[in-house]
């Protein structure tokens, strides 16, 4: 059986760099359940600000060896939409989200995440259940 391919959010690598036993984290579980996994632009961009000089290393190692799928103007488009049907319903999320989400949306891919509220806005947005 083929693995599937499933876009990553940051929280799900923020869980994976906090947990000391590393098969307690949600990145463990999936890779279990034979996902593979790739992340947006946006959460190497949220990882890259939130990283402190000492962490940076690591993030850096882990980042190379993980498919970054860019922000383009597909994804660009798709958020803007999706963003103006939010906004009628007064459930605007977060712009790194929004784009996460949208990354995921017109990639085809799942979205794994650890905040299913948020991301539960959104139509169309298919969500692994970990």
């Amino acid at each position: 059986m083929e693995k599937e391919v499933v876009l990553v959010d940051t929280s799900i690598l923020i869980d994976y760099f906090r947990k000391s036993d590393k098969s307690k984290s949600a990145l463990f579980a999936m890779s279990q359940q034979d996902y593979l996994f790739c992340i947006s632009a946006i959460t190497e961009y949220e990882i890259y600000v939130g990283a402190t000089s000492n962490q940076k290393p690591y993030w850096e190692e882990f980042l190379n060896s993980v498919e970054v799928l860019p922000f383009n103007r597909e994804v660009a488009k798709t958020a803007a939409e999706i963003s103006k049907k939010l906004k009628t319903k007064r459930k605007q999320l977060d712009i790194a989200d929004l784009f996460i989400a949208c990354t995921a949306i017109q990639s085809n891919l799942q979205l794994a995440t650890l905040n299913l509220k948020h991301f539960e806005r959104i139509e169309n947005l298919k969500l692994v259940k970990i």
